[in-house]
């Protein structure tokens, strides 16, 4: 594993996922001559029948972008005649209801969130356990259902900081600007706000760095700050005893992608480290995992996101929650990279790995979104 992660030789000037446009690498594609009503019916029999007809879910749902998911949604909500006052998705009813007495969010939230009630709501009733939440996962628009996560994170007592560190870390300003938008609107609260009550530390610092979503987004490298920054990395590590954990945040969660390659190679000559290394070793705990996950999605997101599948399914159980996450968002944006890494790092497929481990419809459905085996 360690020497994906060591071999910085062409990492500068490859090409990264986070300024990846959605559709380039996926594996799910918009159908051409598609019919939002036609699906939205077929997806009405299949539901209202006797007993689900889950394959039509799957070949629909799985075989549709998530805009035509979206306009299906608002097909379906027509040819239902529903309007709903609450939604049942991962956050709660009373965020909903609170959000409807809000006029001023209220126009936005008509057009995003109220399309896919009527089938969302269908769907829960319908199916159940991880299929649902795959499904779920589906129907949702892709800045809604980050959201979700992240409040689901939050929820309860604790935070779950695996999930966290993987959106923040992974996703580009544009997501996480549209993540915080519907958190505003669901919550009629700034998420860097509740992020402060649910973490602490130079942890939350850094997640408040990156979901502030200022990362720079220049794509010209300049070698002599690079080399600069290495060199404060170095003498804020390496070099010292103790670590200045200040440095590390404000370098690796503002500098721009290509910058911070560069960064790295220069770390490489100066320490005979690598990044990854100083930081296992100088640092611990949450801010230790996030910085690992930010230097690992610089180097490579699908590489980053075929080790956090395997992760999911390796050893006794499966932890289907990360599992759907990464399937569903990955989906329309490097999805066809992400299996390519899994294949290198684990020399079987991303599909025989999710076979052997996954059966049923929520097997079928997994396999529907990675697509061909490789």
């Amino acid at each position: 594993m360690a020497s994906l992660w060591d071999d910085l030789g062409s990492l500068v000037n490859s090409d990264s996922s986070f300024s990846a446009k959605t559709g380039e690498r996926g594996t799910i594609k918009p159908k051409a001559n598609f019919d939002a009503g036609d699906d939205a019916v077929a997806l009405r029999k299949a539901i209202e029948g006797l007993g689900t007809t889950e394959k039509t879910l799957i070949d629909i749902l799985t075989h549709r972008s998530s805009a035509q998911r979206q306009l299906i949604c608002e097909a379906y909500q027509g040819a239902t005649g529903r309007v709903r006052s609450h939604c049942c998705c991962h956050s709660s009813r009373a965020n909903y209801s609170h959000l409807h007495q809000n006029r001023e969010s209220q126009k936005m939230t008509s057009s995003l969130l109220h399309k896919f009630l009527s089938l969302l709501e269908d769907v829960k009733g319908d199916t159940h356990g991880d299929f649902e939440s795959l499904l779920v996962a589906l129907i949702t628009p892709p800045a809604v259902y980050d959201c979700h996560e992240v409040m689901r994170a939050m929820k309860g007592a604790g935070t779950d900081d695996s999930i966290l560190i993987e959106i923040f870390a992974s996703r580009s300003n544009e997501q996480i600007a549209a993540l915080c938008d519907v958190y505003l609107q669901e919550t009629e609260k700034k998420l860097t706000l509740d992020l402060k009550k649910e973490v602490s530390g130079d942890f939350v610092k850094a997640l408040l760095l990156l979901a502030e979503g200022k990362r720079d987004e220049s794509t010209d490298v300049d070698k002599d700050k690079a080399k600069e920054d290495a060199k404060t990395l170095y003498d804020a590590g390496e070099k010292k005893w103790g670590t200045d954990e200040s440095k590390f945040i404000d370098i690796l969660c503002q500098r721009s992608i290509p910058q911070l390659r560069q960064t790295l190679v220069e770390y490489k000559n100066i320490s005979g480290k690598t990044l990854q290394e100083s930081i296992e070793g100088e640092m611990s705990g949450e801010l230790e995992e996030l910085l690992v996950a930010i230097v690992k999605c610089v180097k490579s997101v699908p590489a980053y996101f075929a080790e956090r599948l395997y992760g999911s399914m390796k050893g006794g159980g499966t932890d289907e929650l990360t599992l759907n996450r990464i399937m569903v968002s990955r989906s329309e944006i490097d999805l066809m990279d992400i299996r390519a890494e899994f294949k290198k790092l684990y020399e079987y497929s991303l599909h025989s790995a999710i076979e052997s481990d996954l059966g049923g419809d929520h097997g079928d459905c997994v396999k529907a979104i990675c697509g061909g085996d490789d």
